[in-house]
């Protein structure tokens, strides 16, 4: 089993197919898992409604899947000044290990703001982005609460010497902010690193949040009509040439 080991985390990974490199960020907020672009997380045991990048962009790119710390596979520690730099230096540290420079991002739900963050950290190594579906806060503070909530359930299970105090630094660390939540509204429009949006339009992905993306972006194309099963090929081959378009 592939696992990165770092110093306060084991993280589980995959690599799929060959080519210029893509880092995935699974949906599933504080559970993203490389297992969700599998099949779909209301329904276990039946394939996701979005394409699974390890499967349909495997035979142009090297896809790497993995699972966020303390989700899946994956364990780590968990301190009161962790956050969002916490899982960049992750992404960052896997591909280091597995030799990669430059690479591209792509990410669902909570993915998206991986993908601003690991720009921000490491802007001259991102060569494009894929935003499917992001999170934002507007009028879903209790979304973000309770997924607080459910991951210090997940670690104490674990290691109940937790606190709740650090449970609550890290939470408020990850959601205390607005818009989405990794980076600021002035980051994103300043931002030239290629973007392709593919909009949210439920509590968890606003599209309110997807349309400030939008507007706020220099460098953005917007692919309106994504979802699967009805714009499932469209969407695969529009994530396809903006990458391909895009890769060095």
């Amino acid at each position: 089993m592939p696992i990165l080991k770092r110093p306060d985390a084991e993280i589980y990974y995959e690599v799929h197919g060959t080519g210029f490199p893509l880092l995935l960020y699974a949906p599933g907020g504080l559970k993203s898992q490389l297992g969700l672009w599998k099949e779909s997380p209301a329904n276990p045991g039946q394939p996701a409604a979005w394409m699974n990048p390890m499967q349909a962009l495997s035979d142009r790119f090297t896809v790497i899947g993995m699972d966020q710390r303390n989700a899946g596979k994956s364990v780590a520690d968990v301190k009161a000044d962790h956050g969002w730099h916490t899982f960049a230096a992750d992404h960052i540290a896997l591909m280091d290990h597995l030799g990669f420079g430059k690479f591209h991002v792509m990410g669902g739900c909570i993915g998206g703001s991986y993908c601003f963050e690991a720009i921000e950290q490491a802007p001259d190594r991102v060569a494009a982005a894929v935003l499917q579906n992001p999170i934002g806060l507007h009028e879903n503070r209790d979304t973000w609460d309770a997924a607080v909530k459910g991951y210090g359930e997940t670690v104490r299970a674990r290691d109940p010497g937790i606190s709740q105090a650090t449970l609550d630094s890290f939470g408020h660390n990850m959601f205390g902010g607005d818009f989405v939540f990794s980076v600021t509204r002035d980051f994103v429009k300043n931002c030239k690193t290629p973007l392709l949006l593919q909009p949210g339009t439920d509590k968890p992905h606003p599209a309110k949040t997807s349309d400030e993306i939008a507007a706020l972006a220099p460098n953005i194309e917007v692919q309106k009509d994504w979802r699967g099963p009805t714009y499932l090929q469209k969407s695969i081959h529009r994530v396809r040439s903006f990458l391909e378009r895009n890769t060095p």
